[in-house]
Order: structure tokens, then C-alpha cells, then sequence
């Protein structure tokens, strides 16, 4: 039993903080719910995700483009 709990936590763990790292794109969705998502890697694919939600498109802070890097 403690060989599955264990099993578990790792699982979760990995796609906690596993999964969302490699989902940092260059344009983040603000919905009108509160949520944000910064998966888009074009402004278009980002106006799409919020046609008929609500919300706003915005570049991602937390990315730097490779030309702002040198």
C-alpha cells in the first residue's frame, strides 16, 4: 500500500510541475473568468482560444524571446 501511495505522489508530482513547464508559450489568454492560459505560440491561435469567451490576449511575461536574451 505505501509503494502505491507513494507511486501516486510521484505521478501527480511530475504533472504538476512536469507538464505545465513545457507549456510556456509567447502569448497568454486572460479569460473573463479569472483563468489564464500561456500556451499560444501566435497571437491568432490566442484570439481563437478566446472568440466567444470573453477575455483578452496579452504576451507572456515570463518569456523572453531569444533576440531580447543577447
Amino acid at each position: 500500500m505505501r509503494k502505491l501511495t507513494a507511486l501516486a505522489m510521484v505521478f501527480v508530482s511530475v504533472c504538476l510541475f512536469g507538464c505545465a513547464g513545457g507549456r510556456q508559450g509567447l502569448w497568454c489568454a486572460h479569460y473573463g473568468t479569472g483563468l489564464n492560459d500561456c500556451s499560444f505560440y501566435s497571437f491568432e491561435q490566442c484570439q481563437a482560444s478566446i472568440s466567444g469567451n470573453g477575455g483578452s490576449c496579452a504576451r507572456n511575461p515570463f518569456v523572453t524571446s531569444p533576440a531580447t536574451q543577447r
